[in-house]
């Protein structure tokens, strides 16, 4: 047997208990004859808490130091695994995301990877060591500086190093049974997806789902490296995110190829809307716009332009971007106002977006339809829409969105017909 790289959110290392009983799993994946290398994320809640007491300290925390302090909750995580599993009989070494070889760019708090180098990970395992490294962090390839890769990091981490490292395939532990049609919070007839390509899981992640970061999806899906995506809660067997369904004995057989054309209902109620009212119709002013966005570094999602109003030669262009990024958003672009010409801007943070996705949606003319008489049978205004061929976005009030992905969820008949799914604890992750 081969490599195996495990990963272990917060909810499933958040105590003591956890801890011992990931270390327990641990364990019997060694037992089994493969070599394993676990990725943890920090216990529970202590990222939130650092970034709380980081905001006590100082009004604008960032940078170098805010990298420091954040990357103590996974070395935290690692350290106490290592003890659990040598209290086992078993030999264990923890690595911080620097000893493990996560080089990345010298961008603070969402450095991107640039390389992998597991050297030190890959010696240790071969002397019968168990590896465990910190996730969510590397060092900056120029400064040499700790850096963090964003929230929810340690999915990348983990799916890099198994990349890195040749692995079979990376199993991400958190804290419901697998990759569901809906967030099991929302949606309690939410079906668990026995299989789901790496397309359709991009798109459900890109859109909200708290499983999987979209980013340690993109990486997987450049990489061809299955993810089986699995709760550390229970022994039950998860869902396999792949380029393509596989054998039966790999869990990915004729149930996958029985996969429905709708994957999955997403939704996010983490973005904000900015509405630039009265831009000139005319070419590059849109270009301006969202240069001034970019050189900001801010990521923007959903854009609608509308028809220029005739007397004046004025039109509005709206856009989704994260609420985290909204107030620095509309700073950048007040302070272009004159050089673009618009006449006022609108914030709003009491949006939310509901997802639709699926393979095959372009060909299929009545999904279309039957996801917007969902919304509307259920009393939900649609604000923005956005169309790919294997999605549909709306934008709706943040106050509609639960009501909205349960409409739309058993519209499209995706509600288990058996026992409503089961969460664990915690946010997912």
């Amino acid at each position: 047997m081969g490599l195996v790289v495990q990963k272990y959110g917060g909810s499933s290392v958040a105590d003591a208990e956890g801890i011992k009983r990931v270390a327990k799993r641990v364990v019997e994946a060694k037992k089994n004859g493969h070599q394993v290398v676990v990725v943890v994320s920090a216990m529970g809640d202590t990222t939130d808490e650092l970034i709380d007491l980081a905001g006590e300290v100082s009004p604008v925390a960032s940078g170098r130091e805010f990298d420091m302090l954040l990357t103590a909750g996974e070395r935290i995580s690692m350290a106490l695994l290592a003890m659990a599993i040598k209290s086992l009989g078993h030999e264990a070494q923890s690595f911080t995301g620097s000893q493990a070889g996560l080089i990345t760019d010298s961008v603070h708090n969402k450095a991107r990877i640039l390389d992998v180098t597991p050297g030190r990970i890959q010696s240790s395992v071969d002397e019968g060591n168990i590896a465990i490294v910190a996730g969510f962090q590397g060092v900056s390839q120029e400064s040499k500086d700790i850096t963090t890769l964003g929230r929810g990091g340690s999915d990348t981490t983990a799916v890099a190093l198994a990349a890195a490292l040749g692995a079979e395939v990376c199993e991400i532990y958190t804290d419901v049974d697998g990759v569901f049609t809906a967030d099991p919070r929302v949606v309690k007839k939410a079906r668990k997806i026995e299989w789901i390509s790496f397309e359709d899981m991009l798109e459900l992640a890109a859109s909200g789902s708290k499983v999987l970061l979209h980013r340690c999806v993109e990486y997987a899906r450049r990489y061809n490296m299955p993810i089986h995506v699995r709760s550390s809660f229970s022994g039950l067997p998860g869902t396999w995110v792949s380029g393509r369904p596989q054998n039966a004995e790999s869990g990915q057989g004729e149930q996958a190829m029985e996969q429905a054309l709708i994957s999955g209902v997403a939704h996010d109620a983490s973005e904000a809307k900015v509405t630039v009212v009265g831009v000139p119709d005319k070419p590059g002013e849109a270009a301006m716009i969202f240069r001034v966005i970019a050189n900001s570094e801010i990521n923007i999602d959903m854009v609608v332009q509308n028809v220029s109003a005739a007397t004046t030669g004025l039109t509005d262009i709206s856009f989704t971007l994260p609420k985290s990024e909204g107030r620095k958003a509309i700073a950048a672009l007040e302070k272009s106002r004159e050089e673009i010409g618009f006449e006022s801007l609108r914030y709003d943070d009491q949006v939310a977006k509901i997802s639709l996705v699926g393979a095959g949606m372009k060909t299929n003319p009545g999904v279309t339809a039957t996801f917007f008489e969902a919304l509307s049978n259920s009393g939900v205004n649609i604000e923005l829409i956005s169309t790919s061929e294997i999605r549909i976005s709306v934008v709706t009030r943040e106050d509609d969105v639960n009501d909205a992905v349960r409409a739309v969820h058993t519209a499209f008949g995706l509600d288990s017909d058996t026992d409503e799914a089961v969460v664990y604890g915690g946010s997912g992750r």
